[in-house]
C-alpha cells in the first residue's frame, strides 16, 4: 500500500480512535478535538506515524523498549511459543517451561536478597502484588497494626486502586479519592532544588532524618514499608546523590519497615547496571520491576520478593490454605518467553554493555545544552536523564503554566523528528534505548536543539525569561 492510499485508512482510524478508544494519562475532551498520533511501524529506534513521518524515539515507547524495536528473534521467541503452548495458568499447581525459567534467571541476577518471584503483567500490577504481600506478611507475623506506607513526594507506583496512592503526583489523585489515609510521602531528595545542590550527603542525611521523623509521627508499631524508586520517573527524573539508596535501606531496617524498590523504569540496564541497586550493594526486601524485562514487546512485570518475606507468608496461613492473590495472566508463557530472550540479549547480545559505553556520550549531550537560555538543569545517569526548563538561571523559577510550554515543547519535537516526554512541570525526560550509538545521539541532540531553539524563538516564551 502506498502512503497516498494509506492516508485514507488513516483518517478512518483517527475517527475510530477519537470516538471510541480510552487514553491513558489524557484530557479525554482534549483528545476527542486533537486526535491521535497514529504510529504504523517501528525499526531500531525509529518510529513511523500515519503520515510516513520518521521519528527518532528518545524515550523507548515509555521507558521500555531498550533493545529498540524489531528484534527478529523476540518476535521467533514469542512465536514460537505461541506454536508450542500459548497459555498455561498458574493456577491449581500447574506451570510452563518459560515461567519456570524466568524467576529462576530473575533471581540469578537480581539482588541476593531476593529469592522468590510473582509474575504479573505491568509495573502497577507489580506494585499492587507487593502491598497485597506485605500486608499478609505483617499479619503472618502477628503484627497487623502495620498498615501505614511511606513513599517520596513526586514518586510514582502505577495507577492501580492502591499503586496511585503511593504515587505522589496530583493528575493521580485528583477525583480518585487518594492518598488513602495510609498513604505518606516524605520530601524527594532532589539535589538541583535543595539548598546546596553540591552537599550530597546533607540531601541524604534530610532524607534519612525525615524518614525517621514520618516514622515517629506515624508509630513504629503502625508502618509497613518504605517504597521508593532509585531515580524517580514520572516525577521529572529526579536523581538523588550516590549513597542515598544504601542509606535509605540502612534506615528502614533500623525502624523495622520493609524497604522495597520500585525498579519499573531503572532496571534492566536503565541506569547502567543490570538494577539500580547493583551500583550500591542494596538489598531490598521486595523489589517490583516490568517494561524492560520484555522491552515493551509484550505485557509482563514482576513482584520480588526476600525469603524473609516469602517465609513468613507462606507459614503464616491455615495449614494447606491457598494465599489468595493470583491472576489469569500471571507467568503467561508467552511473556515469560519474550522476557528470557530479552535478558539473553542484554547479556549475550552486548544490548546491556552497548548502554554503558555511550551513556558518557548521552550525558555529556545533556550537558552541553546547560548553555542554551531555557535550561536551568541537566541530569542524568546511565541512559535516563532530564532537562529541566526555568525562566531564570538564577532563582531557578519556572514557566508560568498559561504558556503551556511542556505541550509546545511536544509539538515542535514531533515537527522536527524526535520524541521525548515533556512533563507538566517543564521537565523533559529522556530514556533512548540501549542499543542507541554515539552518533545517534548526535542526530538525538541535534534535533533537540533545535526544537529548544524553535520553542525559544516565540515571542513570548523569550519575553517569559528572568535573566
Amino acid at each position: 500500500m502506498t502512503h497516498s492510499e494509506a492516508l485514507p485508512q488513516i483518517a478512518a482510524l483517527d475517527a475510530l480512535d477519537r470516538a471510541h478508544l480510552i487514553h491513558p494519562v489524557a484530557p479525554w475532551r482534549v483528545h476527542e478535538k486533537r486526535g491521535p498520533n497514529i504510529l504504523t511501524g517501528a525499526q531500531g529506534i525509529w518510529l513511523t506515524d500515519g503520515k510516513g513521518q520518521q521519528l527518532l524515539d528518545a524515550f523507548a515507547g515509555l521507558w521500555c523498549v531498550n533493545v529498540g524495536y524489531g528484534q527478529e528473534s523476540v518476535v521467533q521467541a514469542a512465536a514460537e511459543q505461541m506454536r508450542q503452548l500459548p497459555y498455561a495458568t498458574g493456577y491449581f499447581h500447574f506451570s510452563s517451561e518459560p515461567a519456570i525459567r524466568l524467576a529462576a534467571k530473575l533471581v540469578q541476577i537480581s539482588p541476593a536478597s531476593l529469592q522468590h518471584v510473582y509474575l504479573t503483567l505491568g509495573g502497577s500490577e507489580s506494585v499492587d502484588a507487593a502491598v497485597r504481600f506485605i500486608v499478609q506478611y505483617h499479619n503472618a507475623i502477628g503484627k497487623p497494626g502495620k498498615k501505614h506506607f511511606i513513599a517520596l513526594e513526586r514518586g510514582y507506583h502505577g495507577s492501580s486502586s492502591t499503586g496511585a496512592g503511593l504515587t505522589a503526583l496530583p493528575v493521580f489523585h485528583r477525583g480518585f479519592d487518594l492518598p488513602l489515609p495510609t498513604q505518606h510521602y516524605i520530601p524527594s531528595p532532589n539535589p538541583y532544588r535543595a539548598a546546596n545542590p553540591a552537599d550530597g550527603q546533607a540531601i541524604i542525611d534530610a532524607s534519612v532524618a525525615a524518614l525517621k521523623a514520618k516514622v515517629a509521627e506515624l508509630g513504629a508499631e503502625n508502618v509497613a514499608a518504605f517504597f521508593c524508586e532509585p531515580i524517580q520517573g514520572s516525577g521529572g527524573v529526579i536523581v538523588p546523590p550516590k549513597g542515598w539508596l544504601k542509606a535509605m535501606r540502612e534506615a528502614a531496617r533500623a525502624l523495622d519497615i520493609l524497604f522495597v524498590v520500585d525498579e519499573v523504569i531503572t532496571g534492566f540496564g536503565r541506569t547502567g547496571p543490570m538494577f539500580a541497586c547493583d551500583a550500591e550493594g542494596v538489598e531490598p526486601d521486595l523489589m517490583t520491576v516490568a517494561k524492560g524485562l520484555t522491552s515493551g514487546y509484550v505485557p509482563m512485570g514482576a513482584t520480588l520478593m526476600s525469603n524473609k518475606v516469602y517465609s513468613a507468608i507462606a507459614d503464616g496461613a491455615p495449614k494447606g490454605a491457598p494465599i489468595g492473590h493470583g491472576a489469569t495472566y500471571s507467568a503467561h508463557p508467552v511473556s515469560a518467553a519474550v522476557a528470557l530472550e530479552v535478558l539473553r540479549l542484554y547479556e549475550e547480545g552486548g544490548v546491556l554493555a552497548n548502554g554503558q559505553r555511550v551513556a558518557s556520550a548521552f550525558g555529556q549531550g545533556l550537558d552541553d545544552l546547560l548553555s542554551h537560555p531555557l535550561v536551568g538543569d541537566s541530569r542524568h545517569r546511565g541512559l535516563l536523564g532530564a532537562l529541566e526548563l526555568v525562566s531564570s538561571k538564577s532563582t531557578k523559577a519556572g514557566f508560568d503554566a498559561a504558556l503551556d510550554l511542556p505541550n509546545r515543547m511536544a509539538a515542535t519535537a514531533y515537527q522536527n523528528g524526535i520524541v521525548f516526554r515533556a512533563f507538566g512541570d517543564n521537565i523533559l525526560g529522556f530514556a533512548p534505548a540501549l542499543t542507541f550509538t554515539e552518533s545517534d545521539f548526535g542526530l538525538m541532540f541535534e534535533r533537540l536543539k533545535k526544537t529548544l531553539d524553535d520553542v525559544l524563538a516565540a515571542p513570548d516564551v523569550r519575553a517569559a525569561l528572568k535573566d
